[in-house]
């Protein structure tokens, strides 16, 4: 008994914390505002960590591969990885709204104070992978930037050969002691994430059950069976049956802070320390983890094709013609890109389908609405799939 509380303490004290928040949320609302600067607290110190963390462990894996081949065969397997479960995604919701059609769904007069972004697409894909000044590569909205910019470090220091081998041995300290920072920081996590948690019952939680009750329930029904069908598959794909058994066995703790912060990025230390347990290599898992963060997103995957369709219901357009479906797919990859992996972070994706459909300007306010309610699934879905993508990576790459 001792030893299952010692084993599983951090996860206990976790449920006992967002536990206590939800409770806080239902019963008195009116409070949550004041406990909520606690999760903020949290939540800052962990971005501030999870920034530098990212650069020190992409840029510490590629630098410390022994051989070239190895890179290459890890990016390669790691694109179809993502591609693979983006679109396997994205076409069992296409098949769920298929076979369990949603109707009575019209459009909201509700006003939703989110600017869309003017800038032209060339301005976009620059900002997408650069920045203009070096400080701004350390700010969580550049992470494709900065993930960019710790490849060509990590490679730089790769062929810099021996004069290289201080700078690596630095880049190799600085992962060691922010990985022992986040450790520090998650210690708070059960109060942090509990004021949160209690902040996102009392906000979000009487909306479920209003307008958006249908196509909700669709979301989250379907996407708790592909969590828990789909993972398992992909578990078993890599590691057999004992992949499933230790996959799930150390997901419980990375699913519990993506659904209490609903953020990617704050999901990522617990997902390298579940990695490590399940014994997928770090040069593996420190590459896979934090490109997948920015890139890989099943959860916006799913939300990506249910927020078209009721775009389309709600305009009265049939989405289930070939070439809307074939259109959504393509904008699904890509909005699982864009999306960020802070709380509410696709707006700027779902700018970029309702632009390129030409929805008109009453299906904003609904796909802006799903957006938002299915954030805390859709975070889980995104978070806990670079979990289980690196474990399927690691069956095709030995290091």
């Amino acid at each position: 008994m001792k030893e299952v509380l010692k084993n599983y303490s951090g996860i206990i004290l976790l449920l006992l914390g967002i536990t206590i928040g939800s409770i806080i949320g239902i019963i008195a609302p009116d409070i949550v505002y004041y406990i909520k600067p606690l999760g903020d607290i949290f939540l800052n110190l962990l971005f501030v960590s999870v920034v530098p963390l990212v650069f020190f462990a992409v840029s510490n894996s590629i630098a410390s591969l022994e051989q070239q081949s190895k890179f290459g065969k890890i990016m390669v397997t790691m694109a179809f990885t993502f591609l693979f479960f983006i679109l396997t995604a994205a076409v069992f919701t296409i098949c769920v709204v298929y076979v369990f059609p949603v109707s009575g769904v019209s459009g909201s007069n509700e006003i939703i104070e989110e600017a869309a972004n003017n800038d032209s697409w060339g301005n976009r894909i620059v900002g997408f992978f650069t920045v203009g000044e070096f400080t701004q590569l350390f700010s969580r909205q550049n992470m494709l930037a900065l993930l960019i910019f710790a490849f060509m470090t990590g490679f730089s220091a790769r062929k810099a050969g021996e004069k290289g081998s201080v700078f690596r041995s630095f880049i190799a300290s600085g992962y060691e002691v922010m990985k022992e920072l986040l450790l520090l920081i998650m210690k708070i996590a059960p109060i942090g994430l509990g004021a949160y948690f209690a902040y996102q019952v009392a906000t979000l939680g009487p909306q479920l059950f209003g307008f958006y009750a249908k196509p909700l329930g669709l979301y989250y029904i379907a996407g708790v069976v592909y969590f828990l069908v789909f993972f398992s598959l992909y578990a078993f794909m890599a590691k057999g049956q004992n992949g499933v058994k230790s996959f799930w066995t150390n997901a419980i703790y990375p699913t519990l802070t993506a659904l209490s912060t609903c953020s990617s990025f704050a999901t990522m230390p617990a997902n390298l320390q579940a990695a490590s347990k399940i014994g997928i290599p770090s040069q593996i898992s420190n590459i896979v983890i934090p490109i997948g963060t920015t890139l890989h997103k099943n959860g916006s995957s799913m939300s990506s094709i249910i927020k078209i369709y009721v775009a389309f219901l709600i305009i009265g357009r049939d989405f289930f013609d070939p070439m809307n479906l074939l259109l959504a797919l393509g904008i699904t990859v890509f909005v699982s890109i864009v999306a960020g992996g802070i709380p509410n972070g696709g707006y700027i994706g779902e700018m970029l389908m309702i632009s390129v459909y030409k929805l008109p300007q009453e299906a904003i306010p609904a796909v802006m609405i799903i957006g938002t309610l299915v954030d805390p699934l859709a975070t889980v879905l995104n978070a806990v799939g670079q979990l289980v993508a690196s474990m399927f990576v690691s069956r095709f790459v030995k290091v």
